[in-house]
């Protein structure tokens, strides 16, 4: 149509019944949507709740805007029915009909007024007036913003309701098994760190649930970019901090009530790791003289002496097993055993350090050995030049003071008179030659 008003030009029959069936699925979308936030399991909480903190404030604002929707609902059905009202008085629409039904459709035709209107902020923050004046397409607009805002405080309230308190009684629950079986050890306030956690625990429990339960909203985090309702995730930090610590403490009641099972056990066990690693030290001290007497030019490690200090903490152990101190013997004795562990590696790394001339002695004679074996398996035994350095080896390997350094270079220099021999000596049938790999040489 060439025709235009106000609101640009005339709607044809077809655009208004288009524009019809669009706002009327608009409409029952609309309706769902408010019938579900009225029925909201969270939204009826609230309504019960005896709020505080920004969970109140937020609630008295959303509150006001679920008002307003239903306000902003009726209007926009009130409008939609006119319009249905006008376009069925005709098949065929007349002119003054579209006119009107383009005026209703498209221009601000719809007016909220009074007390909704007024206690309403508008979109750009200012204050709300007596009326307000809307087209369908941006009152439709106007009640998606608020059902959002409206619903985000709605799911946020209910998720975090839905997850802390709970797991605030199932923590509870957990704590008073923890405090009585810790009252059964000899773990109490004041007497014990462990009981001093668990008083702690329990004031910031309960002190963690009553903020839950009366302000959900002090504990919810918003998703960040996120603009769907209820974008975001319960904030279990508090929680999450005393779960850890209540564990801790669970872990260390247990640890106190295990050593009384077993105290003894564990004592005999330490003495004993502690007897095999002043045994160790003893015998690293022990060869220690040895290497020094058959090993020359060689720089030998000093051993310590023997866990003096581990020794008495050992004995303080027996006494705090005597007087049932549980909670004083649990700590000493879980360090005791690692520091005892650590102690018997360090004697074995000092014998091992002490003893490794001998075994690079060990290693020499063998390899010399294996060479003459093998030679002789070939038919070199009684070559005499080889035998004289077999035996310049030999003496420097069995004798003491041996020096390490220069009894390597004979077995060297025996290896390559021998690889020497076998490279330039003829082949006997049936015999290997020198690319037999089969020797202990190969």
């Amino acid at each position: 149509m060439g025709d235009t008003g106000p609101t640009g030009p005339v709607m044809d029959r077809d655009e208004v019944d288009r524009a019809l069936a669009r706002l009327g699925a608009e409409h029952e979308a609309i309706e769902t949507s408010l019938l579900a936030l009225q029925d909201h399991a969270g939204r009826r909480l609230l309504e019960g709740a005896e709020l505080t903190g920004v969970t109140a404030e937020r609630w008295s604002a959303a509150e006001a805007s679920i008002t307003l929707l239903w306000a902003y609902f009726d209007a926009y059905t009130g409008a939609l029915r006119t319009a249905r009202e006008i376009r069925s008085r005709r098949r065929w629409s007349s002119r003054e009909d579209l006119v009107e039904l383009t005026e209703l459709l498209r221009g601000e035709a719809v007016t909220v007024a009074g007390s909704a209107a007024a206690t309403a902020p508008a979109p750009d923050g200012r204050p709300g007036r007596l009326s307000e004046r809307y087209t369908l397409a941006s009152l439709v607009e106007r009640m998606n913003q608020l059902y959002a805002t409206s619903l985000d405080m709605v799911v946020a309230a209910d998720a975090v309701w839905s997850a802390l308190p709970a797991r605030i009684d199932l923590l509870a629950a957990e704590l008073r098994r923890t405090r009585e079986l810790a009252h059964s050890v000899g773990v109490r306030p004041g007497e014990h760190p462990a009981g001093d956690d668990l008083e702690r625990i329990t004031r910031t429990l309960t002190r963690l649930r009553e903020q839950v339960v009366s302000d959900p909203l002090a504990f919810w985090t918003p998703a960040q970019g996120s603009s769907a309702p209820g974008g975001g995730r319960p904030d279990t930090t508090v929680y999450d901090r005393e779960a850890q610590a209540l564990e801790e403490v669970r872990r260390e009641i247990e640890a106190v009530l295990a050593v009384r099972q077993d105290a003894e056990q564990r004592i005999v066990r330490l003495r004993d790791v502690l007897s095999r690693a002043d045994r160790t030290l003893a015998e690293a001290r022990t060869a220690r003289g040895e290497v020094l007497a058959k090993i020359a030019a060689t720089e030998v490690p000093v051993v310590g002496g023997p866990p003096i200090v581990l020794q008495e903490q050992l004995a303080a152990a027996a006494e705090y097993r005597r007087h049932a101190q549980w909670h004083r013997l649990s700590p000493l004795l879980e360090s005791l055993e690692e520091k005892a562990e650590d102690e018997l590696l360090r004697a074995r790394e000092s014998l091992t350090a002490v003893t490794a001339p001998l075994a690079v002695r060990a290693e020499l004679r063998g390899r010399l050995d294996a060479y003459k074996a093998k030679m002789a398996r070939l038919g070199h035994a009684e070559d005499p030049e080889l035998a004289e350095k077999y035996e310049k080896a030999r003496r420097m390997l069995w004798s003491a003071p041996c020096d390490l350094r220069v009894a390597e270079q004979a077995v060297l220099r025996y290896q390559r008179a021998a690889a020497e021999l076998l490279a330039t000596a003829p082949r006997v049938p049936g015999q290997a030659g020198p690319v037999d790999r089969t020797g202990p040489g190969a």
